[in-house]
């Protein structure tokens, strides 16, 4: 199963509903569920690890510099730019790691992206992960926006154990291991479960709430 129309979304939200009926007071709390997605490919893989572990804002103004001075967008393009380019485009030093990694992985054929469309989950988790500095998160959030995949369930995103606690009256905010164990009820229709609780988070806040790859 993917995620790719919003009648995706649809279909999978009702699909949720009938393996977990104490959503429905969520799903009526948090209104019309987004499509939420992303071209897939290098520069949405790029947006997230630029939003990793900043605010919103933060991320929104590294990545356009980041879009300013590599530009094209490519992995052989910022390899060429160098480290004082790098520095410039406000990305810390551990990231820039990163990119070199990534880059040159795509660039030797060790990771091909258009792959993980049709790979299963797992797979594709292990191969993103494979890549120095690109954890769990980075590669949930890619898969769930950028691939199209289905049953995934961004247990480490922040947002989301707030959402969850709040839901569910819950007195902290669950660990990221409670809360994938909590989430394989929702298998597997997990990518939707996402997002009508960030959904939710952006209703009770009343602001926006999404992953940073919203940045794009």
């Amino acid at each position: 199963m993917r995620i790719d129309t919003i009648e995706d979304v649809e279909t999978g939200l009702e699909a949720l509903l009938q393996l977990d009926p104490r959503l429905q007071v969520i799903r009526d709390y948090a209104g019309q569920l987004p499509l939420r997605r992303n071209p897939a490919g290098f520069e949405s893989l790029a947006s997230i690890i630029v939003g990793q572990q900043v605010s919103i804002a933060s991320a929104a103004a590294i990545w356009a510099r980041f879009k300013q001075h590599i530009d094209p967008l490519t992995p052989e393009n910022y390899l060429e730019q160098g480290a004082e380019v790098w520095k410039l485009t406000g990305l810390s030093r551990p990231k820039q790691k990163t990119f070199q990694h990534l880059s040159a992985a795509l660039i030797g054929g060790q990771l091909d992206l258009p792959s993980l469309t049709t790979m299963p989950v797992n797979d594709a988790m292990a191969k993103l992960t494979a890549i120095h500095g690109i954890g769990p998160w980075t590669a949930e959030v890619y898969l769930l926006f950028a691939e199209g995949h289905a049953d995934i369930f961004p247990s480490g995103d922040v947002a989301l154990q707030e959402a969850v606690a709040r839901a569910f009256g819950f007195d902290s905010r669950p660990s990221a291991k409670e809360l994938s164990f909590l989430a394989k009820d929702w298998s597997p229709w997990r990518g939707i479960a996402a997002r009508l609780f960030w959904a939710y988070y952006a209703a009770s806040r009343g602001k926006e709430a999404a992953p940073v790859m919203s940045v794009m």
